[in-house]
């Protein structure tokens, strides 16, 4: 059975680069985001679900109406809570599946900006936070996006803060652009499968 880790971080952290070593490491890393798209593109139920809740103009042509979901979502706390209670089930599922499709694989990861806020902690045996400055934080993603740095400023300030998340956290990743990520992810690993 593998060790489950999540990877969360706030918007610019680094949890997508961290990822993406972890994977040239031999750690298979599950990207909610991307897999989140996918689901609500192609999964029946969060379609049907969606249009019971939205109506059928979200999914006006047969296409997710990006604008219309978000201008809902971001409306209200409330808001939020009805479309996550619709997309966040179906997401755990899949990586469920997913995961048991590499139980061969001595640690799998999930990364998610929002996995403590979704709940997904129980789905996880550590939780392992990217951390960086914040203005390193909101200059990367200004150039990621290219966006305004208000906006940046907008979605750093709607999610958890670092300390908060930090709480959460079994291993912190420092990502500020100056302390090498390799050598804490190997380390991560060693106690890791020290623990297994």
């Amino acid at each position: 059975m593998a060790i489950k880790i999540g990877i969360t971080g706030g918007i610019g952290s680094g949890k997508s680069v961290v990822s993406r070593l972890l994977g040239m490491l031999g750690v298979p890393v599950y990207d909610s985001d991307s897999e989140t798209k996918r689901l609500m593109a192609s999964d029946t139920a969060i379609r049907q679900a969606l249009q019971a809740l939205l109506g059928e103009e979200v999914y006006a042509g047969g296409v997710l109406n990006k604008p219309l979901l978000a201008s809902y979502l971001f409306d209200s706390p409330a808001n939020a809570r009805r479309v996550n209670g619709i997309v966040h089930p179906r997401v755990r599922e899949d990586f469920r599946q997913w995961a048991q499709k590499r139980a061969a694989c001595s640690i799998v990861g999930i990364e998610s900006a929002i996995l403590v806020e979704a709940g997904f902690t129980s789905e996880v045996d550590f939780l392992v936070m990217v951390s960086a400055p914040e203005e390193v934080r909101i200059a990367r993603a200004v150039r990621r996006d290219a966006s305004s740095r208000e906006l940046i400023e907008k979605r750093v300030r709607s999610q958890m803060n670092d300390e908060e998340k930090r709480s959460y956290a079994d291993y912190v990743i420092v990502n500020d652009d100056e302390t090498p990520l390799i050598p804490q992810l190997l380390e991560l690993l060693s106690r890791l499968k020290a623990t297994s």
